[in-house]
């Protein structure tokens, strides 16, 4: 052995809140695509908006895309992390033109601030999204 470390030897290690929070991101968006797929009228009213099918669906489905995201994020896949760029980007477009606001439908993209935030916390000096691949 020349005493370097293998990735057998230093697997990769992300910090628990890292990893808590892609737990909840998997637990929140997939049930918020159920309601929308099981209560998307209920959302209608409680929204306010003109929330038709086409909206209902096209937010269900990138609910069910940030599962895969969060997923891959915790496969080490950074593409996960491009993929929640993209599906933040496509639901501002969505909440534009059910009538929300500009103001309300950005807000939406403090998400990816929030989750490349999480991923720069550290675990014995390095950051999960250093570890990306």
């Amino acid at each position: 052995m020349d005493g370097t470390l293998s990735p057998e030897n230093n697997p990769k290690q992300r910090h628990g809140c890292v990893t808590a929070w892609l737990i909840y991101m998997i637990i929140a968006n997939a049930l918020s695509g159920l309601i929308y797929i099981i209560a998307g009228d209920k959302v209608k009213e409680a929204m306010q908006v003109d929330l038709t099918g086409i909206n209902i669906v096209s937010m269900a489905l990138l609910s069910f895309a940030n599962v895969v995201f969060a997923v891959m994020l915790l496969k080490w896949q950074k593409l996960g992390f491009w993929g929640f760029v993209i599906t933040s980007i496509a639901g501002v477009f969505v909440n534009l033109s059910i009538g929300l606001g500009v103001s309300q439908s950005i807000i939406g993209l403090i998400g990816i601030g929030i989750l490349y935030a999480i991923l720069q916390i550290p675990k014995e000096k390095v950051s999960a999204w250093s570890e990306l691949e």
